[in-house]
């Protein structure tokens, strides 16, 4: 199989192209090394093995289009993006361009001259909205969504707030018309929250990670402050990114079944915290007293959003195998290391 990877060089990226060399197949990464951490990522997935890197921008027609048809690979994990909410509030055009236009033409690239590819894109749960229509009870520690205690399922209506929530939704919805129209092979994944190593988390994007990251120099230096946005109560499910290669790996092989569709993918609520039981996790498992001064809700933020994901389980065969209390731990170890 030949694997082409936009954004390859990110943390969901870099970890799914590893996965992809130990497999030994064909392997062509595409990323413009605008993230913190890209040139580390390079550097530890070129010690695993030969592959192919382009470094280039998914805002340019010609280097896309060119690229997918000389190589005309068998799948391509759409992962190339703009991924954070402020980013976007800050610098909508940018944001339009990558994770819009970016999107568009890698379709177009596919449509003209490789329409066998299969296409699978990574959307976000922003998608929703902010789900403020639902009804919230506040508990000591969360946040509890009325409507959907069990997670919010593909059903809900698709509301597009903020910069980055029109733009991830419009390419989302374009991956699914392309299929419906061109016939082309593409799959949408609308993701929860992710993490692993390899992460570099910052304020804006990558909170598991960021927050680790914050507990570990508390360890270092108990006087460590840092912000966080809103009450701490809001609540995310969460899905540790061996969990998340094997969905991205296996899905091709369900493509008859998958085609044309959206699929929400997230840990469960049995994976799901807020940012105070977070935090406390953290506290118990580095004997630390983390210190943060709380500043007002981010624009357009969700009280709770975490993932149902039945229709996927039914589709994919797949559920999360790495508990929340595993996964943290190994985040951790990696961020102790000196990542």
């Amino acid at each position: 199989m030949k694997y082409l990877i936009t954004g390859g060089l990110g943390f969901l990226g870099s970890n799914i192209s590893s996965e992809i060399l130990k497999r030994r197949d064909s392997l062509i990464i595409y990323d413009n090394l605008s993230r913190i951490g890209g040139e580390s990522n390079l550097e530890w997935l070129q010690k695993q093995g030969d592959f192919t890197f382009i470094k280039a921008d998914i805002k340019d027609y010609t280097d896309i289009s060119k690229l997918i048809k000389k190589e005309q690979p068998d799948i391509i994990y759409h992962l190339a993006g703009q991924v954070a909410m402020t980013t976007s509030i800050l610098n909508p055009r940018m944001d339009f361009e990558t994770n819009v236009l970016g999107s568009f033409n890698v379709l177009e690239s596919v449509r003209q001259f490789s329409p066998e590819t299969i296409v699978i894109y990574s959307s976000t749960n922003k998608v929703y909205g902010d789900l403020e229509y639902l009804t919230y009870e506040e508990t000591e520690t969360r946040y509890i969504c009325n409507e959907y205690l069990n997670g919010l399922d593909e059903s809900v209506n698709l509301d597009f707030r903020s910069p980055y929530g029109c733009s991830k939704g419009a390419a989302d919805q374009y991956i699914l018309d392309y299929s419906r129209v061109y016939d082309l092979k593409t799959i949408v994944f609308r993701h929860s929250s992710m993490y692993v190593s390899l992460q570099f988390g910052t304020f804006d994007q990558g909170w598991i990670s960021w927050f680790c990251q914050k507990a570990v120099e508390t360890k270092r230096n108990p006087d460590t402050l840092f912000t966080i946005s809103g009450n701490c109560k809001q609540v995310r499910d969460v899905l540790h990114a061996d969990d998340m290669i094997r969905i991205y790996i296996n899905a091709p092989g369900n493509i008859d079944k998958s085609i044309s569709q959206a699929f929400n993918i997230g840990g469960t609520m049995a994976n799901s915290l807020s940012l105070i039981e977070l935090f406390s996790l953290l506290e118990n498992k580095l004997d630390i007293k983390l210190l943060y001064d709380e500043l007002p809700p981010r624009e357009s933020d969700q009280k709770v959003f975490v993932a149902d994901i039945s229709k996927t389980q039914e589709v994919f065969n797949w559920v999360p195998l790495v508990n929340l209390d595993e996964g943290i731990t190994r985040m951790l170890l990696w961020v102790m290391e000196g990542n």
